[in-house]
């Protein structure tokens, strides 16, 4: 069952007190450092009543939270733990919170590129050491997207930093197209990850482009650059039009309609392309013309590739045809 912050607050400190061996612990006692508690952790200083800390010592001693605290009374007033090495921090992990801690561990490691969590790495090798033995032979629940051979990672951080402290970097870069790598001035303003890459946006020479963290070769900060602040794009507002990371300054969006068959309009529909989608007509043989409002990039077209002869582009017109000319391409390669 879930449990707030300020019970927690309130379990914690009284499993602190009925640890002392060296003191007796009346309810008036407890009331009181678990007021004191929470005034120091949440500011609160209202109090708290008898009757919630009296609620507080049955749960602990109940099986909801799996704590099955042993906690009596002698001497008709004095609280304590029966078992004197009891402690609600010891208490066996749940199937449940096995499940929710895998979980964190499997999130908090996609960020292992960024320097601000390496701190953090030796924590969660432990936690996931801990859990893993804790779960045994247990397998797996969730498994997140991810490419351990992906290349470019190393610079998250140098980037990360650049853009933070507005530092100017100096790139060494080759792109797919490119016979060899060039090194350039880069102004970096946005980290930004699509399909398991990362890229950064920013400005060289007064354009903004995007680069591919895999396709970088060498970062250096460039220390005599003065930086240029960031008036090409409002980071905030210049993805809500697009599929993937493929923009330039000055393209817009247009209303894109295509008709799905019946047997994959579910997919598309509870999957959509962008979030501007919507079902623009439904046809008794169950086919369905969607619509969307989107920048037309190579992201886009390779989505619609994907459904290939499930799918047909209905406008704007300069997409048909691409989509026309891309599929003669793929017939020549199966013609004998």
């Amino acid at each position: 069952m879930p449990v707030n912050r300020n019970a927690l607050i309130r379990y914690k400190t009284i499993d602190t007190c009925l640890r002392n061996k060296y003191r007796q612990w009346t309810l008036e006692d407890l009331i009181d450092a678990c007021s004191d508690a929470l005034y120091e952790y949440e500011g609160i200083d209202k109090g708290i009543s008898k009757r919630t800390v009296q609620m507080d010592i049955q749960m602990m001693r109940s099986e909801k939270l799996g704590y099955n605290a042993p906690i009596v009374v002698y001497d008709s007033k004095y609280y304590k733990y029966e078992d004197e090495d009891y402690s609600i921090t010891n208490t066996p992990l749940s199937e449940q919170d096995l499940k929710t801690m895998s979980e964190a561990v499997e999130v908090l490691r996609q960020f292992k590129g960024f320097s601000y969590f390496s701190e953090m790495q030796d924590i969660v090798s432990r936690l996931e050491d801990h859990v893993t033995s804790a779960k045994q032979k247990t397998i797996p629940v969730i498994d997140f997207e991810k490419n351990e051979s992906l290349k470019g990672l190393n610079y998250l951080d140098i980037i990360y930093n650049a853009i933070v402290n507005k530092q100017v970097l100096n790139i060494k870069y080759r792109s797919f197209k490119a016979r060899s790598a060039n090194t350039f001035i880069f102004y970096p303003y946005l980290l930004k990850e699509y399909r398991n890459r990362w890229f950064v946006f920013g400005r060289r020479k007064g354009s903004l482009i995007n680069l591919a963290l895999d396709r970088i070769h060498d970062i250096k900060i460039a220390e005599k650059e003065k930086f240029i602040e960031n008036d090409l794009f409002d980071p905030q507002t210049f993805f809500n039009d697009l599929v993937g990371v493929t923009k330039n300054i000055g393209m817009k969006a247009q209303t894109v309609r295509f008709s799905v068959n019946k047997e994959n309009a579910p997919y598309v529909q509870t999957k959509p392309f962008h979030k501007s989608q919507k079902i623009v007509e439904e046809y008794k043989d169950g086919s369905t013309v969607f619509e969307i409002h989107v920048v037309i990039n190579q992201e886009l077209q390779r989505e619609f590739l994907g459904y290939a002869d499930t799918i047909r582009i209905l406008s704007p017109q300069s997409l048909v045809d691409f989509m026309a000319w891309k599929f003669r391409l793929a017939k020549e390669l199966y013609i004998e």
